[in-house]
């Protein structure tokens, strides 16, 4: 896909395009992932960017679109206050402001695609401690994909990913619950060339 026809396609009102990856970004790659942000937000008007506001990839992207004043970047956040200093969004949802349990395809997809299942449950019931938290940032990541009440789904992901161990991790997670519900998605393979 090209930045031109990515442009035509989803610069629109009500699109969400996720900006997100890996944690750990390879040293050359860093300037990228922000020049990309930077790209995106000079030349579109109508699209959301979504992240989930962890350091690295998320971070890098975001930051490279705030650069520009960008009044469109939200984040989803696995609890209130997490990295509460490096959140500069417009907009903000943490998962504590969601009602799980009327969330139930959030939940399938969750349990579903990771390994986490039990644990899930475990938190979905209410039990939170360190141990569980854990399950908060599955949950997280299927809810920046597709949505929930008030929250609409994700329309396109724009990744950074592990070339020697792609979609594993989070991310890995997140990508793949883009292609169970048929969200387009590109890695750095693609939006590399979109910067030349």
């Amino acid at each position: 896909m090209t930045f031109n026809k990515f442009v035509q396609q989803f610069d629109k009102q009500g699109s969400i395009v996720l900006v997100e990856g890996k944690r750990k970004v390879l040293d050359e790659d860093k300037a990228k992932l922000e020049a990309l942000g930077k790209l995106l937000a000079a030349n579109t008007e109508r699209m959301t960017f979504r992240s989930g506001n962890a350091k690295g990839s998320d971070q890098l992207f975001t930051s490279g679109i705030l650069a520009l004043g960008g009044k469109r970047m939200e984040v989803i956040i696995p609890y209130r206050g997490h990295r509460k200093k490096a959140n500069y969004a417009n907009h903000t949802i943490s998962l504590d402001e969601i009602n799980l349990a009327s969330e139930p395809d959030v939940l399938y997809q969750s349990k579903k695609y990771s390994r986490m299942g039990p644990l899930i449950e475990v938190y979905a019931r209410g039990c939170k401690n360190r141990v569980t938290i854990k399950a908060a940032y599955i949950l997280r990541d299927t809810l920046k994909v597709t949505g929930a009440s008030g929250v609409a789904p994700a329309s396109f992901g724009i990744f950074y990913d592990d070339q020697k161990k792609p979609k594993s991790g989070g991310t890995g997670h997140t990508m793949r619950i883009c292609q169970m519900n048929g969200i387009p998605l590109i890695d750095q393979n693609t939006w590399f060339n979109w910067l030349k």
